[in-house]
């Protein structure tokens, strides 16, 4: 029988990174862990986004009544997209409403409670 295909050449089974030096080993690995775990420079503070920025004069009051309002409109939208679910995304849904409720709860609650403040030192 003919063979149309020639053999592989024949290669030493010699890794171009032979030997492994364990030193050199050691500090590629703290030199990854160092770049992915420690901050370039730690002097420099990290400084947050602003693109989305509450403006520092606006008052608690009102600050927790938005927070109120947009906690109600997630809750409602929560709980109709409830409404097309069955099973168990029906009840993960469900559970992401409720806990938007005591999201809605707490500031409401706050609320009241600055109400009361306000009022009692009239």
């Amino acid at each position: 029988m003919f063979k149309v295909t020639p053999n592989p050449p024949e290669t030493d089974d010699v890794s171009p990174y032979d030997p492994l030096d364990p030193k050199k080993l050691n500090e590629a690995a703290e030199r990854a862990l160092d770049h992915y775990l420690k901050p370039s420079d730690p002097k420099t503070p990290r400084k947050p986004s602003t693109i989305y920025t509450v403006a520092p004069d606006i008052d608690i009051e009102e600050l927790l009544a938005n927070a109120c309002e947009s906690f109600a409109s997630a809750k409602v939208i929560a709980s109709d997209c409830a409404g097309f679910l069955e099973g168990a995304q029906r009840n993960t849904i469900l559970g992401v409403a409720q806990l938007i409720m005591f999201g809605e709860l707490a500031v409401s609650r706050a609320l009241d409670s600055l109400e009361l403040k306000a009022d009692s030192s009239r």
